[in-house]
């Protein structure tokens, strides 16, 4: 049986540098079926939802080409029909130029609604489709693209029960998504700490000033997680790179960063079906990988948020404070008093995490120095008495 685990955020803390002994003593292989159970189930629902949206999409797709064929070529014949009756006559009419312009306008307006409804522009082959928008592949990756809230824009459904389902389907597959993608992070979190601890341990100095500075050591894990998340949109490039003919790598990167944050414009899709699957996948897996990292860059600010209010704080009461006893306070001696209490509190701490143990002597004497700077600051201050300036006005009244 496997023990139960706490309700803590421990993907994070163990990003973080928070020791997984207990993570991995509790772990099973029930629980490691639960986590592929839910990315199958993930995936299965994606699927489904793909063959729905393609059973209540393709007939309309396929209906609205082949009226926009139609049209393109009735219109075109249209105009050539006119061409040929005017060229034919021998004299000329006034107003010939607006009909063949009004004529011309109309075919072209009729083919770029061919065109953006995916009607190529071929006459030799009878103006065939660009492409088949509600494919089996183009299908499941719009559900992906609905259940992760990417929505691109390129394929959208347009049948009144289409767009039923795609709510329905929407308010059930979102939240499922969601559970799945913090599943992946726990997993993701689980096995960056298992590698982190088998690393080998760095140089001492290094110790050292992580064990003085934790602070500085939870930036120094949420600056590498930062990294490797470049690093795996970077290989997404790649990918896309070599599975797209007119792509680059900047164009690669881009549409990597806009899916994995979800902003989703829509301006560069992948357009090769046998890729879709493949896609879908990188995308899943990403989105896991960015929300955690995402969350624990979003808890190093809190932490240096608050950091930051409970320095400025009680020190920018102190020089309130000062400012209202008057002027002659200089207010330039609160600083280097500051300096003294910092280096004389932080000795020992360094000292100790160096390894050397304080004397008794030494420890009294340090006490003494405190005590000592703390008394110099709080003493009062002495104020000048106050000026005050009377002013008589005499009037010749």
């Amino acid at each position: 049986m496997c023990k139960n685990e706490k309700n803590v955020s421990w993907e994070t803390e163990a990003l973080m540098g928070a020791k997984p002994e207990s993570r991995w003593s509790n772990f099973c292989p029930r629980e490691a079926l639960s986590h592929v159970g839910l990315f199958v189930a993930l995936m299965l629902y994606t699927a489904g939802g793909g063959l729905v949206f393609r059973a209540l999409e393709y007939p309309a797709e396929m209906a609205k080409q082949d009226f926009h064929r139609e049209r393109v070529l009735s219109e075109r014949w249209n105009l050539i029909r006119f061409v040929a009756q005017w060229t034919n006559g021998t004299e000329y009419f006034n107003g010939v130029e607006e009909l063949l312009s009004h004529h011309l306008a109309i075919y072209e307006k009729v083919l770029e609604e061919a065109s953006s409804d995916g009607i190529s522009l071929e006459v030799e082959k009878n103006f065939p489709p660009t492409e088949e928008r509600w494919s089996i592949l183009q299908a499941v990756f719009f559900s992906s693209t609905v259940l992760t809230t990417i929505g691109y824009g390129n394929i959208v459904p347009v049948t009144f029960w289409g767009r039923l389902f795609c709510i329905a389907y929407a308010l059930i597959g979102i939240p499922f998504t969601l559970t799945v993608i913090a599943d992946l992070g726990r997993v993701f979190a689980t096995c960056v700490s298992f590698i982190a601890k088998h690393l080998p341990s760095p140089p001492k100095c290094c110790t050292r000033v992580t064990e003085a500075n934790p602070a500085g050591q939870r930036s120094l894990y949420a600056l590498g997680a930062v990294g490797f998340l470049f690093v795996y949109l970077s290989a997404g490039a790649g990918l896309f790179k070599m599975w797209e003919d007119d792509w680059t790598f900047y164009d690669g990167f881009y549409f990597c960063f806009i899916t994995m944050t979800t902003i989703g414009f829509g301006d560069i899709v992948p357009k090769r079906p046998k890729y879709m699957l493949l896609c879908t996948l990188y995308i899943l897996i990403g989105l896991a990988l960015t929300s955690t990292i995402i969350e624990l860059v979003r808890r190093q600010y809190a932490r240096s948020w608050q950091q930051l209010r409970a320095l400025s704080g009680p020190l920018a009461d102190t020089l309130r404070r000062l400012g209202d006893a008057g002027r002659g306070v200089d207010v330039s001696s609160l600083h280097s008093d500051l300096r003294k209490v910092l280096t004389v509190v932080t000795m020992p701490r360094l000292s100790s995490a160096g390894g050397g143990a304080l004397s008794e002597k030494r420890r009294l004497e340090l006490e003494a120095a405190v005590e000592a700077v703390i008394r110099d600051i709080t003493s009062p201050v002495q104020q000048k008495p106050p000026i005050v300036q009377i002013v008589i006005y005499e009037s010749s009244v």
